[in-house]
């Protein structure tokens, strides 16, 4: 019985009140000591073309995404997110007429995509562009793309740079993966003929970085890199051999 009692009584030293909880930035929701807003554009982008993401449901549930800078960063009505495995355009009207326009680009890595730098800039156009994405991994966006029929009309773009992505504390599974952030900062400057505006976007991202790796994260290699390097841990399926011989489609 004494036992028990000493237990008790240990039990009823424990605060009521429940520990602390640090402080969290309204805007990007993370704590304030690692929050990205300061790194963000002072007055947001004013571009002309918009760009659309089609966001996978996954995606919305990552700590360390770059969507939320990117619409945050692009002035009001620039940046539009649809999320869905799939999309019904009978269910998303909006979504419909976007797809519909004769202006809508989807920038995806495709057999038939041209490389954006062979586009005409929106300075040469009487309509600027909409740039659509595909907001996840590249499974997800595969997946998306093949469970949407609308989005293989659209005529296909991709980046050929092969520019290494500066989200170091996340794995792509090649050398040439850009995160969705840098997709569309990289477009948009090409598109707007602003070779400055990647920087500007991307600024975000490179703080997310800086504060994630103060913090004990470690730089991340491709897929692709540690493949190619003999140190990746297992042995990889088909599909993504597939990838990183270049046969994505």
């Amino acid at each position: 019985m004494n036992i028990e009692f000493e237990a008790w009584d240990d039990l009823s030293c424990l605060p009521l009140d429940p520990p602390k909880m640090r402080d969290v930035c309204y805007r990007c929701r993370r704590p304030n000591v690692v929050c990205w807003c300061p790194f963000l554009p002072a007055v947001p982008v004013q571009t002309r073309c918009t760009v659309v993401l089609l966001q996978h449901p996954a995606e919305q549930r990552r700590r360390l995404r770059t969507a939320p800078m990117l619409a945050q960063a692009l002035a009001p009505g620039r940046c539009l997110v649809f999320r869905g495995k799939k999309f019904n355009l009978s269910r998303h009207e909006q979504l419909r007429e976007i797809l519909a326009s004769p202006h809508a680009l989807l920038v995806y890595p495709s057999a038939c995509a041209r490389d954006v730098r062979e586009l005409a800039s929106v300075s040469e156009r009487r309509a600027p562009y909409t740039l659509v994405l595909l907001d996840g991994t590249w499974p997800q966006a595969k997946a998306m793309f093949h469970g949407t029929p609308q989005l293989q009309l659209l005529p296909q773009v991709k980046l050929v740079d092969g520019e290494t992505s500066e989200y170091v504390i996340r794995s792509q599974p090649t050398d040439g993966c850009l995160s969705t952030l840098e997709t569309a900062a990289q477009a948009l400057s090409i598109l707007e003929g602003d070779p400055a505006l990647k920087d500007v976007l991307v600024q975000p991202l490179r703080a997310l970085c800086s504060f994630q790796l103060e913090h004990g994260a470690v730089t991340h290699q491709s897929t692709e890199f540690r493949v190619r390097n003999n140190t990746y841990p297992r042995q990889i399926g088909r599909r993504l051999s597939r990838l990183l011989h270049g046969s994505a489609s």
